[in-house]
């Protein structure tokens, strides 16, 4: 009698645990699969708007000091109201920077960057992630406006 005691306790020892077990790997899994999309939705992005020019001609680049801050991902969204093209040229910036892909109207690009050029009433948008902190010069290299003005500085911060 005394075995068979012991046989039905453990029996439902057995039970016991397995329920358990399984209840924990239930909560386990149930996790895992609830924190997936929170893991996978893209890291939040900050947007900063750079006007290449005006529509008065002046050659400037407003605003022409930037400020970011290392591992922060950014969209830079440029825009060019002048009647002439410019450039946003800031080699060492985009050195010190991951690009994740620049956007001109249905054309997407992808890998490193050095300039954009922005004709007369474009629009870009650069993705990017600033991955060294140093200051960089921003500059238009077309004759004549770098020495008028259209100059800028960027400015990444470790924290």
């Amino acid at each position: 009698m005394l075995q068979f005691a012991v046989s039905i306790s453990n029996y439902f020892r057995r039970q016991y645990l397995s329920r358990y077990f399984s209840i924990l790997l239930s909560v386990i899994l149930g996790w895992g699969v609830l924190s997936t999309p929170l893991a996978l939705a893209a890291p939040q992005v900050t947007e900063v708007k750079v006007s290449l020019g005006n529509s008065a001609n002046e050659l400037k680049f407003f605003p022409n000091n930037l400020q970011f801050v290392v591992g922060q991902r950014y969209k830079l969204i440029l825009d060019n109201p002048s009647p002439q093209k410019h450039y946003f040229t800031a080699k060492d910036f985009a050195d010190s920077s991951w690009t994740q892909k620049v956007e001109a109207g249905k054309v997407e690009i992808k890998g490193a960057i050095h300039e954009l050029e922005l004709k007369p009433g474009g629009e870009a948008e650069w993705v990017f992630v600033p991955m060294k902190p140093g200051q960089y010069s921003l500059r238009c290299p077309i004759p004549g406006h770098t020495e008028a003005g259209m100059t800028g500085l960027i400015t990444i911060s470790a924290q």
